[in-house]
């Protein structure tokens, strides 16, 4: 018993006041375990199953603990015979769960991709598929502050979509673009869903297929899901989506999703800021300069401006150009984020204010630009 009361503590322990009650209640539960109160620990997983009778990893920490009465207990689900597939995807539950207790993330980082929030974002997304975990960041004057998190589950065969129908979790930069009551949906997506911008421009670009990618809720009757259990959304318990909902704009707020997240210090974070900033500072000023072949220079050999290719694109410049006597160009609410897993790709969104000497206009653009040899360029361009 005390030998299966340590190893329970070692998955389990007593989770943070900020905690679920339903984590707090199997706490408690190893908690008394440990301390050899077996009925209190058996009263408290028994209440436990009651308010949340489809929590399987609670009943089976409760099947643990009524036969740990006659036998010695090796591991969490102590089953004999063949691997069982479905108590390996409960144990990965229950790893995943403890892992964002037992091995913090430090402090003193943050995710990479967070270079530059316009202050029109009050808060951005970052899921983390290899930690089953969600973070919240408020934008603190530019500076990303970790405000919550939560644990999720993702597509069944992982991150990475390509196709529909793949059951994959899509890699990339979005946004939250509206939200589903559950009103309007069945009881699988719970509490609602928030539906996503996939597939964004690039994942056009690339061929990349599927649709219907929301952030939703869990059916009604489920309280925990296995860490990969989805057709590609990203999954919460319902009274998680209710409070991730408090820091949700649709239309604005950013989702980044990554296999696994890159954390840096924010002096990092800065220089790799500033590094894309003066490269973005630069394509301004030399369209401010109305010479079309410096201009070009920042424009990748594999440039599209929607589906427009490079060169008719710089023969549109070139036309334009002949008419200008000055050019004035102001970029507005610029936010820079880095593209998960690949630090020299990254997207830029702005509003552009555009004069002339023979027009004038105010756009949203959205651009991706890619680092080569050193050298940031521009690879793919939307007017929204």
């Amino acid at each position: 018993m005390r030998r299966f009361a340590c190893l329970l503590l070692s998955l389990f322990p007593l989770l943070a006041t900020g905690a679920p009650d339903a984590d707090r209640q199997l706490a408690a539960s190893l908690l008394a375990v440990a301390e050899k109160r077996i009925p209190e620990a058996l009263d408290a997983v028994d209440q436990l199953t009651r308010e949340h009778p489809n929590f399987r990893l609670a009943q089976l920490v409760k099947g643990d603990l009524l036969l740990a009465r006659a036998q010695p207990l090796q591991t969490l689900g102590n089953a004999q015979g063949p691997r069982n597939a479905e108590l390996e995807q409960l144990r990965d539950e229950a790893r995943q769960r403890v892992r964002a207790l037992t091995d913090p993330l430090p402090h003193d980082k943050v995710p990479a991709y967070l270079l530059n929030l316009d202050e029109g974002y009050r808060h951005a997304l970052v899921v983390d598929a290899s930690r089953s975990r969600l973070y919240v960041y408020a934008n603190r004057n530019g500076t990303p502050i970790r405000v919550a998190d939560f644990y999720v589950t993702i597509g069944k065969a992982g991150a990475g979509k390509e196709r529909e129908g793949d059951n994959r979790t899509p890699v990339g930069i979005y946004a939250v673009s509206g939200f589903k009551s559950p009103r309007e949906l069945t009881d699988f997506y719970g509490g609602g869903a928030f539906t996503l911008t996939y597939p964004n421009e690039w994942d056009t670009r690339l061929g990349r297929s599927g649709h219907g990618i929301w952030i939703h809720g869990s059916p009604s009757n489920t309280y925990s899901r296995t860490p990969r259990a989805s057709e590609g959304c990203v999954v919460l318990a319902n009274d998680d989506l209710a409070r991730l909902g408090q820091y949700i704009e649709a239309g604005k707020t950013p989702v980044i999703i990554a296999r696994q997240v890159e954390w840096v210090a924010l002096d990092e974070l800065g220089a790799r800021r500033n590094d894309l900033a003066a490269a973005i500072e630069q394509w301004r000023q030399d369209w401010e300069s109305r010479d079309v072949e410096r201009l070009m220079r920042h424009y990748g050999s594999d440039f599209r401006a929607g589906s427009l290719p490079r060169a008719a694109f710089a023969a549109g410049k070139q036309k334009a150009n002949a008419g200008k006597t000055w050019i004035r160009v102001g970029l507005d609410r610029l936010s820079l984020m880095l593209y998960p897993e690949r630090p020299d790709f990254a997207m830029v969104s702005f509003v552009q204010n555009y004069q002339s000497n023979n027009l004038s206009d105010r756009t949203v653009k959205r651009q991706f630009w890619s680092r080569e040899n050193g050298r940031w360029t521009i690879i793919h361009e939307t007017t929204l």
